[in-house]
């Protein structure tokens, strides 16, 4: 295919130079030449090698060439005709090992040539369509994260297992385990409807929100915030609202994402520790995603989705991004939204945040009562914000000692270095 020297190519001696704007580029497509192959091949290892040829070959061609016009188009072009080399080949094994009695002239196989056809056509969703696959309820939530950030992030195996903290042999060994399941299952790489959809869906967007949580409060390691993990998830679900612009619950989740990112810049303290909300400096809070938020959040509630679970949430982020000073916070408000919520995402996480809420509109005895009724069901035993935030509403009733001995419980029971820091010096404030 003709290629032409585009005016940003680096100078032919540039090699490496040249060699890493390439890579840019794949990197730019990859994710949605792995769906165009995934979804005619049903093979997402498959995919992959086919996508590493074309990657060869533009290395092989490009420095000479320079980039096309449409890198993506090339790329396919070469991974169609790689697929389709394959395809050939293999029909002609089967041939030769079948032992068919027939006249080949007469009888002409023309499967390969129909798979050519098709790929040619329209591929229409096919990102989505990975996505789906990527995100699908027979993988586990893990398997899903990872592949998620392997296919469409286009985030290495060991990007992936510095993000988790986990080890580059466990990534690499949970994506193929994914890759294999999805192979033997037989799925479809391409969008369910109607009520799996609906059901799958539910599945993608917990995968990307899973993502971006990690990045906004790791749950373990010496940082308390990930921000490229953010990022990518917010990536991730700016491809969703693009690609499925009528679903409230993807716009309300990007509008989570993005208001909640907002605040990154202002949820650490020089030693690592976090701030609190009420008390960050809001002039480092990002008005543009602020912005962005906002403008999906009404998107979302003008196509009936005020009261999806993620709309609902990002509802609540807003009260706060609306607020210029924490005085100004609308906590009834924001208690009112917690008590919707908790109705379509019953949780005890969510009970546990609506009773933080429940405390800063009507008094710390309000949220400490709600906090007992938590711990008679005990299901967050050894959930560090639940001491943590029965140490807060004690230390703001006056009830300095026993403060203290909760904010000393969760520093023993939290995972990150830096909310333990941040603990341990509450535990030392509370002094009469």
């Amino acid at each position: 295919m003709a290629a032409r020297r585009t005016p940003s190519d680096p100078p032919a001696g540039s090699q490496s130079e040249t060699h890493r704007a390439i890579e840019t580029v794949f990197r730019i497509e990859q994710a949605r030449l792995i769906a165009g192959l995934a979804r005619w091949v049903r093979d997402v290892g498959r995919a992959e090698e086919l996508a590493q040829d074309a990657l060869v070959a533009a290395l092989s061609e490009w420095p000479g060439s320079g980039v096309p016009q449409n890198p993506g188009a090339w790329l396919m072009a070469i991974a169609k005709r790689r697929a389709v080399d394959g395809f050939r080949h293999e029909r002609m094994a089967e041939r030769k090992h079948a032992e068919i009695g027939r006249d080949l002239e007469s009888e002409r196989d023309t499967s390969v040539e129909d798979i050519e056809a098709a790929m040619d056509d329209d591929l229409g969703d096919e990102l989505l369509g990975l996505i789906f696959a990527a995100c699908h309820p027979i993988l586990s939530p893990e398997a899903r994260a990872a592949l998620t950030l392997r296919l469409i992030g286009g985030l290495t195996t060991d990007e992936i297992a510095r993000a988790f903290l986990s080890s580059e042999a466990t990534i690499a060994q949970r994506i193929v385990r994914a890759k294999k399941t999805l192979g033997e299952s037989g799925l479809a790489f391409e969008v369910p409807r109607g009520p799996e959809r609906e059901r799958r869906l539910a599945s993608v967007l917990e995968v990307v929100y899973l993502i971006f949580n990690e990045g906004y409060a790791a749950t373990a390691g010496r940082d308390l915030t990930r921000p490229a993990l953010c990022a990518e998830a917010q990536r991730l679900g700016r491809i969703l609202a693009g690609l499925m612009a009528d679903e409230p619950e993807v716009l309300g989740l990007l509008a989570l994402m993005e208001i909640q990112a907002s605040r990154l810049a202002a949820r650490t303290a020089p030693d690592g520790s976090p701030v609190l909300l009420t008390e960050q400096n809001r002039a480092l809070w990002d008005r543009l995603l602020i912005r962005r938020g906002l403008a999906a959040l009404d998107r979302a509630g003008s196509l009936g989705g005020a009261d999806g679970p993620y709309a609902l949430q990002a509802a609540l982020a807003a009260c706060h991004a609306r607020a210029r000073t924490a005085v100004e916070t609308d906590w009834r408000k924001i208690a009112g939204l917690y008590d919707r919520l908790r109705l379509v995402m019953p949780s005890p996480v969510v009970e546990l945040n609506r009773a933080v809420a429940h405390s800063m509109a009507f008094g710390p005895e309000t949220g400490l009562a709600l906090l007992d009724e938590i711990e008679r069901a005990d299901s967050l035993r050894n959930y560090a914000p639940l001491p943590a935030a029965r140490g807060d509403f004690l230390f703001r009733a006056g009830r300095l000692a026993e403060a203290r001995s909760q904010f000393k419980r969760a520093a023993d029971l939290t995972r990150n270095e830096g909310e333990k820091t941040f603990l341990l010096k509450r535990a030392a404030s509370c002094v009469p």
